[in-house]
């Protein structure tokens, strides 16, 4: 990494002991796919592809060998951080911001992003984070010298200093802080003096409190402990990884030291560099400062207005209590608390963890003043397909999908070759239970079509209220990644200007909740807006079907039963209550949007079968489908002709000799896990 310090406002580069390193961007068409260009820097050059590739592939069809992002390692940051305490020489001077050189591609109106450093000071907390960081956001990293005792407040002002001169340049973009304990302390410090600027949080694992039971024995232990131990340990004595796993094991030093802390000293070599970065006065000092960054924040927190991701391991947890998570999240207005459970204590240089991918699922990226579904989306990399993909292999294995699509010639295929490649385009289906045909189709239309799906989801899927009995935001990752957006009539635009492929489903929460014997029945309302803004931008509206829940599960405890039981009436209502009602102006069944999990029981697993029909053209309709009486017509022929798509597979799939898992099984274990099981006869159409 070559780079000069600067303890000006912004920080500069150089070219001296450069180890260049090229950054592979991904480059996204209009379309929202991704390119054969992006994908071949992206499987040859960072995902270890060895097939040579055309310039037709499909980037998400090739996904069993596709590797994560090689990354810089533990002991890059050992090396660098060294080369870092050397540089800073006798006294080391005030803190500074540095740019990492492989931070420097990265696609234009990209948001500024300030990383504040947890206990160690080096600035270099995100070095496995830097490339992809570097593609979407420009990176400036604060490093404390060793020798440097700036106090908590004149440091909170240098953070200010840079945050409001930012601001004054770029007034419409937001300023993203990622802070780490002490870090972690000073970003909600600099957002609550800043309550007016557009501050984004991003904060691991903060520490607003001490857990005085952990700290106050380590603060009397460094207190008296000689300032010449460390350096005699290591140049007297020597230090291998037996003699601490034996200290970890034998000593209360277990309850902090294993995971990434552990590896930290794994290997004699790493010590000296450890105690470069913590002598025993910079240690107490950081100590002190992060007990008086932390009292600061207390005394102000009830004027942080930043929107604030809180990343919390799982284990590890030294200094912190999770009661003060709490404390946050319900003192924070615009805060969403995730917790990475198999993780420790330093979440940024452990294996698995992704910031990038972090931030893309909670939808925290934005580059404007709010954030837009369309253009803030970016899509999923391979690898974060194959992610998607993996999670979804059960169900696939289990429902074995068969896709059936319509050509213009009016003939079916089992393909989605009758799928137009150009948007826009329409997709408007009925809701099987619980929406459980969504990841079948999203996935499907990915990696047969490089067609990103992008479905108008309920409001529930991205927001929450404090305290709201709602599933955690977590649960909704997989729809997110995909490219899920909020539900409404700007969304549904802003989807068709940009030539999309979106999926509606007109029945929404009262379809996918449905009641017992209500498979497969429509509940939509009499509105035809969809076709007459389809038409507006020429879109195809192509009507599907699908089925198949009935030969999964068996629906026991309904909304109905679900009424009559007090304590599940009482739950029903205040989950309701807490979430956005999309249908207050229908009446009757159309009307009754209660959220409440059905109780179900499996079934031996049959099938899914989707079936898209032939698209209905819209373009250089819109003078005649701006009638409300002709608009009428076409959204009754899109709803019978669902209607048609569903009766046809109910009648065709009676016929499917693999409809039953247990044939499908006897024909994979003949033919092999990856062959495609035949179905019905489609020549009888």
């Amino acid at each position: 990494m070559a780079i000069t310090i600067t303890d000006g406002i912004s920080p500069t580069f150089s070219s001296a002991s450069t180890r260049a390193s090229n950054l592979h961007c991904c480059f996204w068409n209009s379309t929202q796919r991704l390119t054969s260009v992006a994908f071949d820097r992206l499987t040859s050059r960072k995902f270890g592809i060895d097939v040579k590739l055309k310039a037709t592939v499909n980037p998400y069809s090739y996904t069993d060998e596709v590797r994560p992002e090689e990354r810089k390692s533990l002991t890059d940051f050992l090396v660098e951080a060294g080369d870092f305490v050397r540089s800073d020489g006798g006294d080391g001077g005030p803190p500074r911001w540095f740019s990492p050189l492989e931070c420097g591609a990265r696609a234009p109106g990209s948001p500024l992003l300030l990383y504040l450093p947890g206990i160690d000071g080096t600035g270099l907390g995100l070095i496995r984070q830097h490339k992809r960081l570097g593609e979407i956001f420009d990176i400036w990293c604060l490093h404390f010298p060793v020798k440097d005792r700036t106090p908590a407040r004149d440091l909170v002002k240098l953070i200010e200093k840079t945050v409001r001169s930012e601001h004054y340049r770029f007034p419409n973009r937001p300023i993203y802080i990622v802070g780490e304990s002490i870090g972690a302390s000073l970003a909600l410090d600099v957002a609550a003096s800043n309550p007016d600027i557009d501050l984004v949080l991003i904060l691991a694992n903060p520490v607003t409190r001490f857990n005085n039971f952990m700290l106050q024995p380590l603060l009397g232990l460094l207190e008296i402990l000689p300032d010449e131990v460390p350096s005699l340990i290591t140049e007297n004595f020597g230090f291998n990884q037996e003699m601490f796993e034996t200290m970890l094991n034998e000593t209360d030093a277990v309850k902090m030291g294993r995971g990434l802390l552990g590896d930290f000293f794994a290997t004699s070599s790493n010590l000296p560099t450890l105690i470069r970065i913590f002598p025993k006065d910079t240690l107490l000092w950081k100590l002190q400062l992060l007990k008086s960054a932390s009292a600061s924040v207390n005394s102000q927190m009830d004027t942080v207005n930043a929107q604030t991701l809180i990343l919390l391991s799982g284990r590890d947890q030294w200094l912190m209590n999770k009661e003060d998570i709490e404390r946050l999240r319900g003192a924070l207005p615009r805060c969403e608390v995730r917790e990475l459970e198999n993780n420790g204590q330093f979440l940024f240089l452990e294996d698995g963890v992704d910031l990038v991918t972090i931030i893309k699922r909670a939808y925290y990226y934005r580059r404007g003043n709010s954030l837009d579904y369309i253009s803030d989306y970016i899509l999923p990399t391979p690898f974060e397909f194959k992610e998607y993909e993996e999670s979804q292999r059960l169900l696939t294995a289990v429902t074995s999908p068969v896709f059936l699509s319509t050509l213009n010639n009016g003939a079916v295929v089992r393909s989605l070759a009758g799928i137009p490649s150009e948007g826009p385009v329409l997709y408007v289906g009925n809701h099987m239970l619980l929406g459980m045909e969504l990841h079948a189709i999203a996935l499907h239309f990915l990696k047969e079509r490089n067609i990103l799906l992008r479905g108008l989801a309920h409001p529930l899927m991205f927001t929450k209220k404090i305290g709201s009995k709602l599933p955690d935001m977590q649960l909704y990752d997989l729809f997110r990644i995909i490219g899920a957006v909020p539900v409404s009539g700007m969304n549904f635009y802003k989807l068709l200007r940009s030539k999309a492929h979106v999926a509606l489903y007109p029945g929404g929460v009262r379809e996918a909740l449905h009641r017992k014997g209500e498979e497969y029945k429509l509940f939509w309302p009499e509105h035809s807006e969809f076709v007459r803004i389809a038409s507006k931008f020429g879109a195809k509206i192509i009507p599907y079907g699908a089925v198949g829940e009935d030969d999964l599960c068996e629906m026991v405890l309904d909304y109905d039963d679900q009424m009559k039981i007090p304590f599940l009436k009482n739950l029903i209502e205040e989950i309701t209550q807490d979430s956005v009602n999309l249908r207050n102006d229908e009446e009757g069944e159309l009307g009754k949007q209660d959220l409440h999990v059905p109780g179900i029981v499996p079934k031996i697993p049959g099938r899914f079968y989707v079936y898209f029909g032939k698209p209905i053209e819209t373009e250089g309709r819109e003078k005649e489908l701006n009638n409300k009486e002709k608009a009428h017509e076409v959204y009754l022929e899109v709803k019978s002709e669902v209607e048609r798509c569903m009766t046809y597979l109910k009648m065709k799939r009676e016929t499917d000799p693999y409809r039953n898992i247990l044939p499908r099984s006897l024909y994979y274990l003949s033919h092999g896990f990856s062959s495609q099981i035949p179905t019905f006869d489609l020549r009888n159409h």
